[in-house]
């Protein structure tokens, strides 16, 4: 049986989910930050969950401490907000997940339940270097990688207008996932180098794969506007699977797509001054805060810790 601590008090009302949510887990509730330290040393735990109402730097150092005690423990962090720092130092900590209030009970069930699921898990988003605007990692091809790292990039882009939110993190998604399946075959083995940066004026995403490359023109390999169906029959004599949308659907998600000569690197770049307007918001009271982490924000002793 699967045993998870859920940092307490928690507000299971307030943000939708309940202990049930998880099937064959046992999930303990602890009566703080003080009583989960004890319960740590003294219980083996498959998953951590900290308290949204506890600041991110106490979140991450309970994490510290549950990996400290458990280091094969996963960890989900919640907090009122999370700067790049922040999302810096939980990738350096290797936690599982994170996530600034409010957050989506489906997305938060899904990523506990991958964390649950993940028994043989080890580790697979490596940091190279790391600004609050300037972001390198590498990562191992699973797909729970892509999943792991695609959530820490919706952080990062958490105080865009939700509609262009969604469309770089599905175009973040759909490019990373291209990568690591047809230049990788999800070995695990295999790394893709991802990088995230921001401008004054831009959000960009940078892949490196170690495959052979690709031409994106093509006739014949991928949808395009005015024949979207055709290269299917192409693919299908050529010996290849079903596929070549996501190159279409990424095009139209972000303003700019440049792949190298190669074929094997790519930048997607998405202009500020193009965002949809953002209608008036009430103003944010206790855990509806939320700020823009990837602006720039965050100390050097944030990022360094």
């Amino acid at each position: 049986m699967r045993r998870m601590l859920v940092v307490g008090p928690f507000p299971w009302q307030a943000i939708g989910v309940r202990p049930s949510d998880w099937k064959n887990c046992v999930v303990d509730e602890s009566l703080g930050e003080a009583d989960a330290g004890r319960r740590l040393r003294a219980r083996a735990y498959d998953v951590v969950i900290t308290s949204p109402a506890s600041p991110a730097a106490r979140d991450l150092a309970m994490v510290a401490e549950a990996r400290h005690h458990q280091p094969g423990i996963r960890t989900v962090v919640i907090a009122p907000e999370l700067t790049a720092g922040d999302i810096i130092t939980a990738l350096k900590q290797e936690v599982f997940a994170c996530f600034a209030m409010p957050v989506s009970p489906e997305e938060l069930r899904e990523s506990v339940t991958q964390a649950l699921d993940a028994e043989d898990w080890s580790n697979g988003v490596e940091v190279i270097s790391a600004l609050p605007h300037w972001i390198t990692l590498r990562v191992a091809c699973r797909r729970i990688n892509a999943d792991r790292l695609t959530r820490f990039i919706s952080e990062l882009a958490g105080g865009l207008p939700e509609l262009d939110r969604d469309d770089l993190v599905t175009a973040f998604r759909e490019v990373l996932l291209n990568a690591m399946e047809h230049a990788a075959g999800f070995d695990p083995g295999t790394v893709i180098e991802v990088a995230a940066i921001r401008t004054d004026r831009t959000i960009v995403y940078y892949f490196k794969d170690p495959g052979p490359g690709f031409n994106p023109k093509a006739p014949g390999l991928v949808a395009t506007d005015d024949d979207p169906l055709s290269h299917l029959t192409y693919r299908e004599a050529e010996g290849k699977r079903p596929g070549g949308f996501g190159m279409l659907l990424t095009a139209k998600l972000v303003d700019e797509v440049h792949y190298n000569e190669r074929g094997n690197e790519v930048f997607l770049v998405k202009h500020l001054g193009k965002l949809r307007v953002r209608r008036p918001a009430p103003a944010a009271t206790g855990s509806q805060t939320r700020v823009l982490p990837f602006s720039g924000k965050g100390s050097a002793a944030d990022i360094n810790s």
